[in-house]
């Protein structure tokens, strides 16, 4: 058996290993996805012998810096926009109460039967008298052939060595659009809590390529079952469960929000690669187990459900290690998931446009693909009446936003110049005053024009001033 392999990179470093006498192969996700037609990006080098000697005479040859592993035998070798690793054949022992395994030189057999699963456990060699020949120990090819993740050996040996191999089996299943074999998926309900002992980072890492997936409820619904989910993401797990009020004779119960929200999860990943837009629809409901309540003649409401969340998500980034840079986005997009819909429904006043246009930060298109993303209803002419009456709200929105200029919205009266008129130092009573004027542009009562707002804020400033000293007026254009 043999594949192509066409990457200049690739011969060029087959050719060097001829000249040093090194056995090299191709491993992992290349060969796997050579096999599934798919992109090869994954460029990981298994050499017999020293890798990290290898890996410093190919950082040499190619002048750039290499990064090494030594504890691991493993090396990282950037050339160009490639990203080589290079992985010494090595056998692994894990203690059971460690992540980290002691490493040691190995056979070529040595670093296959460690992989996490068949499909990844295929070589391709990279040396000229066997170049492309693949080796296949443990018919990785069969499970790539039939769409399956098994492991090489037991697998509660294969995931006690490693935990964080079941989150992969769930971000494989989830990109790859595998089944996971029956013996592993129980294995892994078996041992689920050992994923505590990963560090957070690599779970996070795995979750949110999961995430990025072409269809994330394949992984998120793995994670959940198998009891993974709820010793990492718990606000995720609890969203679970169907409660029901019986009245007389009749039942009330809600729809089952995880599953909702799966559903929003994939509608939008169908929509959009951008990765907190995704995350953002997986968070729009996150708070509705605590806000879940029956009210005769009303039913169950969730009243609330979208402030409390928004709150919610700087703590939950703070706790999976997500970059903190999206956190505004991701609050933005959870606090007002339902203000277009209000918007729908009512007739459209412009000072309520122009309020969602300021509270939205310039998120507004992002904002409407989440909510059109929430329309999960199976009547397609529910559907296309919902699309529809989004489509003319978001059309109206977006003349409105051109018209009075509101994609940086802020007071055209600034800081310096209350300051300076008003004769006060900089503190809460002037961001005050600045509220104050964008309100009244918000509210159509002024235009956003400097002449008109200095006006009004002459007109106004004494009366605020006074308002703020006496009361002392909190203010905010959260939600």
């Amino acid at each position: 058996m043999q594949i192509s392999i066409t990457e200049p990179i690739l011969i060029e470093i087959g050719k060097l290993c001829d000249n040093w006498g090194i056995e090299a192969y191709l491993v992992g996700g290349y060969v796997r996805d050579h096999f599934l037609g798919r992109e090869r990006t994954d460029y990981d080098i298994t050499v017999v012998g020293d890798s990290i000697e290898f890996a410093k005479k190919l950082s040499k040859h190619f002048n750039t810096k290499v990064v090494i592993y030594e504890k691991f035998l493993t090396a990282l070798v950037p050339i160009g926009e490639h990203k080589i690793e290079i992985v010494g054949t090595r056998k692994e022992v894990y203690k059971s109460n460690s992540r980290k395994p002691i490493v040691e030189i190995g056979s070529l057999y040595d670093d296959l039967v460690r992989r996490d699963f068949k499909s990844n456990s295929l070589a391709a060699s990279i040396n000229s008298n066997s170049f492309g020949e693949v080796k296949d120990e443990f018919n990785g090819l069969a499970d790539i052939q039939n769409r399956v993740l098994t492991t090489p050996i037991d697998p509660i040996a294969t995931f006690s060595d490693d935990p964080l191999r079941m989150m992969r089996a769930a971000r494989f299943a989830s990109q790859l659009d595998f089944s996971i074999d029956q013996a592993a998926y129980n294995a892994i309900v078996s041992i689920a809590d050992r994923i505590k002992i990963i560090s957070q980072e690599r779970i996070t890492d795995e979750f949110l390529k999961i995430l990025a997936s072409p269809k994330p409820s394949i992984g998120l619904g793995i994670l959940f079952e198998t009891g993974l989910l709820k010793h990492f993401f718990p606000e995720v797990h609890n969203l679970a469960g169907i409660d029901i009020v019986e009245k007389g004779t009749k039942v009330f119960q809600h729809k089952d929000v995880f599953w909702h929200t799966l559903k929003v999860v994939d509608n939008i990943a169908i929509m959009t690669d951008n990765l907190w837009l995704r995350f953002a629809a997986l968070m729009h409901d996150i708070a509705k187990p605590a806000t879940k309540k029956y009210i005769d003649g009303i039913g169950w409401t969730f009243y609330g459900h979208e402030e409390i969340g928004a709150r919610w998500i700087k703590k939950i980034f703070y706790r999976m290690k997500f970059p903190l840079d999206n956190v505004d986005f991701v609050e933005t997009m959870v606090r007002l998931h339902q203000r277009p819909m209000v918007l729908v429904e009512e007739e459209v006043s412009d000072a309520a446009i122009r309020r969602l246009v300021v509270q939205s930060k310039g998120y507004v298109k992002e904002l409407f693909t989440l909510c059109r993303a929430d329309i999960t209803t199976k009547n397609p002419n529910l559907t296309k009446k919902y699309y529809n009456n989004y489509d003319v709200v978001l059309q109206k929105i977006l003349d409105v936003e051109e018209r009075d200029k509101l994609r940086e919205f802020q007071s055209p009266v600034r800081g310096e110049e209350i300051i300076e008129i008003c004769q006060l130092p900089p503190s809460k009573l002037i961001g005050y005053i600045k509220f104050q004027i964008e309100e009244a542009i918000l509210d159509g009562l002024i235009q956003n024009e400097y002449d008109e707002a200095k006006k009004y804020f002459i007109e106004n400033k004494d009366e605020w001033i006074k308002d703020f000293n006496e009361n002392g007026i909190k203010f905010s254009r959260r939600g």
